[in-house]
C-alpha cells in the first residue's frame, strides 16, 4: 500500500472500558464525559451510571492513568460502586432517622391525628369554609403521606442541584430556596381549580379502577424508595438506578439533561397539577361533592380552596431542606431520605392492600362472630365506618349463603368512606347513615377490603356453617 493510501485509510478505533464509582445520575454522566472528552485522540465518551462504567473510544490507545486523572478531576474515582456504604456515620444518621420516623408514627397514631377528618363538617353545608378546613387537616395527615414524600424529594433535589452549581456557596435567600415547594403548590392550587371546574362541568366520576390505582401506588413507592435510598447514601449501587430519559427527549420536554430524579420548575409545577389524581380520601371527598354541584365556577373554587388549605402543612414539610444551615445540610438530606423511605413504605403497603394483598400484621385481630342466616337464606353483616377505619375490622360469615352487608357511616370526610373490595370489583362511596352492599354466596376463605387509598383495611373471614348449630357454635349478634 502506498504512503498516500495509508494516510487516507481510517485509523483503528481503540475502545477502553473503565469502571467508575460514585455515579448516581445523568449529571454525573455528563460531567465525566466532559472531562474525559478533553483528552487527546478521544473520539467518543459514553458514561453510564446504572452500569457504573465509562466507555472511551479513541483513535489511538490512551494511558490508563490519563483517563483515571480525568475522572478524578471530574470528582469521581475509578472502581466498582459498592452495594452498601462503608461510612458508619452514614449508617448512624440512617438509624437516627429511622428511630425518629417510628416514634413520630407512634405519636401521630396515639394523638389521633389520623382521624383529623372526623367532625370538621359537611361540605354541602359549609361549602368553601369546610373545604379549607379539610385541606388544613389533609396537609398534616393523609395528603402529607401521599404527597409529602414528593415535596420533600423535589426540595432535596433542588438543594443538591443548587449546591453543585454554586460549589456549596452562599444561598440566595430563603425565598429563593423555597422555590420548588412554592412552584409545586402553585401547580397544585391552579391544577385543582381548573380540574375541579372540569368536574363541575361534566358531573362524571373520574375514579380509577382499584387495581390501576394499586399499581400506580406501588410504582410510586418503588421510585420513592430509590430516591430515598439515594438521599440516605446507604446504598451507592441502588442510587444509580434513578430512572433517566434519553437526553434529547429530556431537553425537548424541559427536563434539562434528562434526569427525572433531578429538578426543574416545569416538572415541579406539573407534579403539583398531577397530584389531583393521587388517591387521597380528603381529595376524593371534595371531588365527589364537586361532581354533584354541576357548577364549574363553584366546583373550581371548592377544589382550589381545598388545595390552598393543604399549603401550610406541605410547605412546612418541603421547606426543611432550604432552611437548614449549610454545614448540617448533608445530614438533613440523609434524614429526609429516611422520611421519604417511610412514605414509600406507607404507599407501597397501601397499594398492595388495595390490590387485595394483605401483609403480615403485628398482633392478632379480634374476630367478630357471624350474623344469623335469615329464613330467606340471606345472612346479615354489620360494620361501622369511622374516620379512622372500620369496626369491627375482622368479621365472620358463612360460606354458601348470600350476605346483606350494612355499613353504618359516621363521616364522609375520610378515606374510609371510599370502600373498595378488590376481589369482587366493588368500589362504593359511603354516605353518612346506613349503606348496603349485597355480597354473593362465597366459598370459605378471606375477603379483604380497604379504603380507596389502602390506608384503612378490614377483612371478612368466610367459614363453613356447622351442620348442627349448638349454643357454643351458633352465630352471635
Amino acid at each position: 500500500m502506498s504512503r498516500k493510501a495509508e494516510e487516507a485509510a481510517p485509523a483503528e478505533t481503540v475502545t477502553t472500558v473503565v469502571p467508575v464509582a460514585g455515579m448516581t445520575c445523568r449529571s454525573c454522566e455528563v460531567r465525566i464525559q466532559k472531562y474525559v472528552a478533553r483528552l487527546p485522540h478521544v473520539q467518543r465518551v459514553v458514561a453510564s451510571a446504572p452500569r457504573g462504567r465509562v466507555v472511551v473510544e479513541s483513535s489511538r490507545e490512551i494511558a490508563p492513568w490519563a483517563i483515571e486523572r480525568a475522572i478524578n478531576l471530574a470528582g469521581y474515582e475509578v472502581g466498582t460502586t459498592p452495594w452498601l456504604e462503608r461510612d458508619m456515620d452514614v449508617w448512624a444518621t440512617f438509624a437516627l432517622g429511622a428511630a425518629f420516623v417510628v416514634v413520630a408514627a407512634i405519636l401521630i397514631n396515639a394523638a389521633g391525628l389520623t382521624g383529623l377528618a372526623s367532625g370538621v363538617g359537611d361540605l354541602s353545608k359549609g361549602g368553601l369554609v369546610v373545604a379549607l378546613l379539610l385541606g388544613l387537616a389533609a396537609g398534616v395527615s393523609t395528603c402529607a403521606a401521599m404527597v409529602g414524600g414528593l415535596v420533600l424529594a423535589l426540595s432535596a433535589a433542588f438543594e443538591k442541584a443548587r449546591a453543585e452549581r454554586t460549589q456549596g456557596g452562599a444561598p440566595s435567600g430563603v425565598g429563593a430556596r423555597m422555590r420548588p415547594s412554592l412552584v409545586f403548590m402553585a401547580g397544585r392550587v391552579g391544577g385543582y381549580a381548573v380540574l375541579g371546574a372540569l368536574l363541575g362541568a361534566i358531573g362524571a366520576s373520574v375514579a380509577m379502577p382499584p387495581q390501576v390505582t394499586a399499581i400506580l401506588m406501588v410504582v410510586v413507592a418503588v421510585v420513592m424508595t430509590i430516591l430515598g435510598t439515594r438521599l440516605t447514601g446507604i446504598s451507592p449501587r441502588i442510587a444509580t438506578w434513578s430512572p433517566t430519559l434519553p437526553m434529547g427527549l429530556g431537553k425537548r420536554i424541559g427536563l434539562g439533561d434528562g434526569n427525572v430524579s433531578g429538578y426543574s420548575d416545569q416538572r415541579s409545577f406539573g407534579l403539583g397539577v398531577a397530584s389531583f389524581f393521587m388517591p387521597c380520601g380528603f381529595t376524593q371527598a371534595v371531588q365527589v361533592f364537586a361532581l354533584s354541584t354541576g357548577s364549574p365556577i363553584f366546583a373550581g373554587a371548592l377544589l382550589g380552596t381545598f388545595a390552598l388549605g393543604t399549603a401550610p402543612g406541605l410547605l412546612a414539610l418541603g421547606g426543611l431542606p432550604a432552611l437548614v444551615p449549610q454545614g448540617a445540610r448533608t445530614t438533613l438530606l440523609r434524614l429526609v431520605g429516611v422520611v421519604v423511605l417511610g412514605f414509600a413504605f406507607v404507599n407501597g403497603t397501601a397499594g398492595l392492600r388495595l390490590a387485595g394483598i394483605e401483609l403480615p400484621s403485628f398482633g392478632a385481630q379480634p374476630v367478630a362472630a357471624a350474623g344469623a342466616v335469615g329464613a330467606d337464606g340471606v345472612q346479615s353483616l354489620r360494620t361501622t365506618q369511622q374516620a379512622y377505619g372500620y369496626e369491627p375490622n375482622n368479621v365472620t360469615i358463612y360460606a354458601g349463603f348470600p350476605t346483606r352487608w350494612t355499613i353504618q357511616s359516621e363521616t364522609e370526610a375520610s378515606c374510609s368512606a371510599s370502600l373498595v373490595v378488590p376481589a369482587l370489583g366493588i368500589q362504593k362511596r359511603l354516605r353518612v347513615g346506613e349503606n348496603h352492599i349485597d355480597l354473593p354466596a362465597l366459598p370459605a376463605g378471606v375477603l379483604r377490603y380497604s379504603c380507596s387509598m389502602g390506608m384503612f383495611s378490614g377483612q371478612i373471614t368466610i367459614v363453613e356453617r356447622p351442620a348442627t348449630p349448638t349454643p357454643s357454635t351458633s352465630p352471635g349478634g
